[in-house]
């Protein structure tokens, strides 16, 4: 090796480990002051509850305090642009639910950022099922009827959601789809306003979040169906899957994670996702994800896995966004 190669390696040797040294450093050093959590949603939803779990989990161990900032709107959209516009020092971060990244940037075209540049997962705090549910005078007691009934009325069925584009809307269409059915979209302002309907039986169907139906259920004003998750839940050993019924490659979750913006340093990424993988499986956690009929599965537990698996949400709901010309209603 002659002598200008020999200092170039080892200049470059020098700048690697300094760029590793310093990277080190700079985790052990976060967090330098309070953690600011940012929420898109108001107080008392299940992303805030998730972000007041994750601060008072994670903060003590890291030293410093874990602050929610509620800031609600637009689908979570403004929440994660302030986020990604900044500083990518660990310092602020998002915590959200599908529609902020893998929804709303396949409706609007003119969206401030790019989730899927300008932010990366750090840990996934939560994924739960929904419920199919119908109105007791739906002659269906279970998926396979459904789809049967469905395929002999075309159009006759109504579903509703809380709107073009929530996870009713898109968890519906998925299920259409998959089993070659077609039911009318009645679209309203929140799960909440489409229940109602529901139970006056002015629409006959309804995927949604459990601690939306299930009192009505219990009272034997809704007939429950399915749950939407790959495996049964355990808050409902005895109700079946869609995928058991027969909806071949059926799952869609419910999921919040927390977000930082790309440009931090993968170090201090890494610091947070252990932090939450150290504490996520203790009782107190696990209560805490089974009062709002969720799990942290251990698939994503394991960075890589949580990555791809934001991107495959991104790419099927952007197709399935696509094929169904949904579009936002602003």
């Amino acid at each position: 090796m002659n002598l200008t190669r020999r200092k170039l390696t080892s200049a470059l040797a020098v700048g690697i480990a300094s760029t590793w040294s310093a990277g080190a450093a700079w985790a052990q050093a976060y967090p330098q002051k309070a953690v600011k959590l940012v929420v898109g949603s108001p107080p008392g939803g299940p992303s805030d509850f998730l972000a007041r779990v994750f601060a008072d989990a994670v903060g003590p161990g890291l030293g410093q305090n874990f602050i929610v900032e509620n800031k609600p709107g637009a689908s979570g959209m403004p929440a994660a642009d302030q986020v990604v516009k900044g500083i990518s020092d660990g310092h602020q971060l998002l915590i959200s639910g599908p529609a902020s990244i893998v929804v709303m940037p396949h409706m609007f075209s003119k969206i401030t950022y790019d989730p899927m540049r300008e932010l990366v997962p750090i840990s996934m705090l939560g994924a739960g099922a929904f419920v199919l549910v119908v109105h007791p005078s739906v002659k269906a007691n279970n998926v396979k009827e459904l789809i049967a009934l469905a395929k002999s009325n075309t159009n006759q069925l109504t579903y509703g959601s809380g709107g073009n584009g929530s996870s009713g809307h898109l968890c519906t269409e998925y299920f259409n789809g998959l089993t070659g059915i077609q039911m009318t979209h009645v679209p309203y302002k929140g799960d909440g306003q489409a229940v109602i309907d529901l139970l006056a039986g002015q629409i006959q169907v309804m995927f949604t979040a459990p601690n939306v139906a299930m009192a009505h259920v219990k009272s034997g004003k809704l007939r429950l169906l399915a749950v939407t998750t790959k495996e049964r839940v355990s808050s409902l050993p005895d109700t079946a899957t869609v995928l058991e019924m027969g909806v071949k490659d059926f799952e869609y979750l419910g999921w919040i994670i927390v977000f930082a913006p790309a440009a931090t340093p993968p170090a201090v990424v890494e610091q947070l996702s252990a932090a939450w993988m150290r504490v996520k499986n203790t009782p107190a956690i696990a209560q805490k994800l089974n009062d709002l009929a969720m799990s942290a599965p251990e698939r994503y537990s394991v960075r890589a896995n949580l990555v791809e698996f934001v991107k495959s949400e991104h790419a099927r709901l952007g197709k399935l966004i696509k094929d169904n010309n949904i579009k936002s209603e602003s």
